[in-house]
């Protein structure tokens, strides 16, 4: 007689992450943006919702003090106040949208206090000797490297919009090169291209006729991270010790039109900045890292150096 074991699964009913209501809130409110916004709010709901998973909330059941807590222990570990303020935002924003698509009523975010944020950039700053040197550096390097750091020093563009530019979009405007960009937050702008950078650009892109002007080995497109390494590795060529990124020469870029004395006005269209007060803390960090220099002094004693300078290196 031959013993018959029958074995038998229990299937395990596990309750899904996110409700319905849940999911079609983020994907509804991720839907809205592109760009570097989109890569970054992800990250923010990431963190947010798995900080509640871990405390047994559901996204929708959230109260008020529960959102105070998760930004007090942002806080508490140490983020930077900028980033939590962002990541507030973000929250504050999927939890707006879901308001008004009714999809919760009311909004446990409204009213969360913000860190207040510190206007005035902490950026490694370049002086025009070292924006030379690095330009020199780039110059004997590839065609790319001279391309991208021309683009980021002399017209000071994001990374991303460095990145993501094609070459369909070079065109010629009143007897000058240019450039059709996507700003943040996917505004489209044409830029005139310095004589340097127009040249290191087309040694850059060859015999291409489309496709990205920023290209891997791989003929990929050359996303930001590939980009950071081109410029420190054109920075340690360069000789210069500073920890150096893209934004470092967005930053360059910006003080030096502050330092020849350039409207703050015309420096935040030229940066794209939404807001004066984001370029404002380029012009406080200027100043405050001139100890006993009068501002206006500073300005007029710099003017014809400056722009000279910034002249000398276009060419």
């Amino acid at each position: 007689m031959t013993a018959t074991t029958t074995t038998s699964s229990a299937l395990a009913v596990t309750e899904p992450v996110f409700s319905a209501q849940e999911r079609l809130a983020l994907a509804g409110f991720l839907a809205g943006y592109s760009g570097m916004t989109r890569e970054a709010y992800p990250l923010d709901l990431r963190q947010f919702t798995a900080w509640c998973r871990q405390r047994g909330l559901r996204l929708f059941a959230v109260r008020h003090a529960d959102i105070e807590r998760f930004a007090r222990g942002l806080e508490n570990a140490g983020r930077a106040r900028a980033t939590v303020t962002r990541r507030l935002s973000t929250v504050a924003g999927l939890y707006k949208y879901a308001v008004e698509e009714d999809l919760l009523d009311p909004s446990p975010a409204v009213h969360v206090r913000r860190p207040r944020i510190d206007y005035e950039s902490h950026a490694a700053g370049l002086d025009r000797n070292e924006i030379g040197a690095l330009l020199v550096a780039a110059g004997l390097g590839s065609a790319t490297e001279h391309a991208l750091i021309s683009l980021l020093a002399l017209n000071g563009l994001r990374v991303s919009e460095a990145t993501g530019a094609d070459i369909t979009a070079l065109g010629t405007e009143r007897g000058h090169r240019t450039l059709a960009i996507t700003r943040k937050g996917g505004k489209k702008a044409v830029i005139p291209l310095a004589p340097r950078t127009a040249r290191a650009i087309d040694l850059a892109i060859g015999e291409r006729c489309d496709g990205p002007i920023f290209v891997t080995a791989a003929r990929e497109r050359l996303d930001r991270h590939g980009a950071g390494r081109i410029v420190r590795r054109v920075a340690r060529r360069a000789g210069l010790a500073k920890k150096i990124g893209p934004h470092t020469l967005r930053h360059a870029f910006i003080t030096a039109a502050l330092d020849a004395g350039v409207p703050l006005r015309d420096v935040q269209e030229a940066a794209s900045h939404a807001d004066p007060r984001t370029t404002m803390r380029y012009d406080n960090s200027r100043e405050l890292h001139q100890p006993g220099e009068n501002p206006q002094v500073t300005r007029s004693c710099r003017y014809r150096n400056s722009v000279s300078d910034l002249r000398a290196a276009a060419v």
